[in-house]
């Protein structure tokens, strides 16, 4: 197995000492270590192998103008502009196997920029005195990144610190032996649920998609899973989306920490991605259950999933809000849409006697749907709950004619329709 090559970005005039130390962690496990310096204040004692001049070229300027750009945080942008640049060029070149950055919030900036650049599977490693912070928002992380805290780093090559560091390019190094980049060797359905008891569809839908060929890939719609789905949408990673839980939207509307964005059901669709659309638990708003209920929701039923996550619904106005959003979103579409109304509920927790029963905010919905313009997309209601079999049926009538029109590409080797 050949030595991995890590490239190590950082600022050599401020870290010299951690970077020299990350470098031979890296070596003594085995790896190469490439040393990127993104500093742009003086020199440091570690001798990069790729200079802050290169850095700086590579963002069409020069160090110069990064040092007289303005302020700190205009200077890091480009610096990052720069390095992701290079970071791109080094790994589809094959001279890099894994990424490693290390920095407080302004080095932290910079390396979410340079992870995002680098596709899915070439590990990426972050140390950082931020790390998992909610100062990072869900949508500038790169969805198979891995943070390190920089614990007792923030200066001096203490113990504390060099465990962080050790840890953190073993971890690389590691990632970067066993690594395995997704080969897409059949075509991938993207698909949303709210964990498998709130929203159960993906599990009579996985075998029948099987049976057609696809791999199915199933996201937690917990504010990373819709992040990560939205990313490989927007790369064109999937033949067919089937977005079905867009709770992560209404979490964005009621200011919920539990987000994915702004730009949450747009990636597939901008990329011209065959979308099969439902609004699976889009009556709840999601807030820690560690912590207080958000006031604005004060008196509303709420249903408390573990310790760590609960969920508030949210009233009829608020709800007709989220189908004018919802028709807004899709109208954009480039690609094929077909949004299915499960007529009967959106979720487990919505049936009768649950908890979170709603009959007439579910009815306000689905009466604000009826009068939204969907554009190109096609609607059908069905009769059912988004749990019941009726609703997978629905699901995969939709699919097979879009297979049997060519909208869908249909897997190697298999017919256009499912006999």
């Amino acid at each position: 197995m050949k030595s991995p090559v890590i490239l190590i970005v950082g600022t050599v005039d401020t870290k010299s000492d951690e970077i020299g130390f990350m470098r031979e962690q890296v070596q003594a496990a085995g790896g190469q270590a490439l040393i990127m310096d993104v500093g742009v204040l003086a020199k440091g004692r570690v001798i990069p192998d790729i200079a802050n001049t290169d850095v700086a070229a590579a963002a069409e300027v020069t160090l110069q103008q990064v040092m007289d750009s303005g302020d700190e945080n205009s200077a890091m942008a480009l610096m990052a502009l720069g390095a992701s640049r290079l970071a791109v060029q080094l790994q589809t070149t094959g001279r890099i196997d894994g990424l490693l950055v290390l920095g407080g919030t302004m080095g932290t900036d910079l390396a979410l920029d340079v992870a995002r650049s680098l596709p899915l599977g070439v590990p990426k490693v972050v140390l950082s005195t931020v790390a998992f912070s909610p100062l990072l928002p869900p949508e500038r992380m790169p969805p198979d990144l891995m943070m390190v805290l920089w614990a007792g780093g923030l200066y001096g090559l203490n113990s504390l610190c060099q465990s962080a560091l050790a840890q953190a390019a073993g971890a690389v190094v590691g990632a970067c032996r066993v690594a395995r980049v997704p080969r897409f060797d059949r075509p991938v359905v993207g698909m949303t649920s709210l964990g498998s008891s709130c929203l159960k569809y993906m599990v009579q839908l996985q075998p029948e998609l099987d049976k057609r060929g696809f791999d199915l890939a199933v996201f937690h719609t917990t504010g990373m899973g819709g992040r990560a789905f939205e990313s490989l949408a927007a790369q064109g990673q999937f033949a067919c989306v089937m977005d079905f839980s867009l709770q992560e939207m209404v979490n964005q509307m009621g200011g919920s920490v539990v987000s994915a964005g702004p730009d949450r059901l747009m990636g597939a669709g901008l990329k011209s991605v065959p979308m099969i659309v439902a609004p699976g638990a889009t009556d709840l708003v999601d807030y820690p259950a560690w912590g207080q209920m958000p006031e604005r929701f004060a008196g509303r039923p709420s249903h408390d999933h573990n310790r760590l996550i609960a969920s508030v619904g949210i009233d009829a106005d608020m709800r007709r809000e989220f189908a004018r959003e919802l028709a807004s979103r899709l109208r954009q579409a480039q690609g094929p849409v077909h949004l299915v109304l499960p007529l009967q509920g959106i979720q487990e927790w919505d049936r009768a006697g649950a908890p979170l029963h709603d009959p007439e905010g579910l009815a306000a919905m689905m009466d604000e749907m009826a009068r939204c313009d969907w554009g190109t997309a096609e609607v059908s209601r069905i009769d059912a709950h988004i749990n019941d079999a009726a609703f997978v049926q629905q699901v995969l009538g939709v699919f097979d004619d879009w297979l049997a029109q060519g909208l869908v590409e249909p897997a190697a080797g298999m017919k256009a329709t499912h006999v």
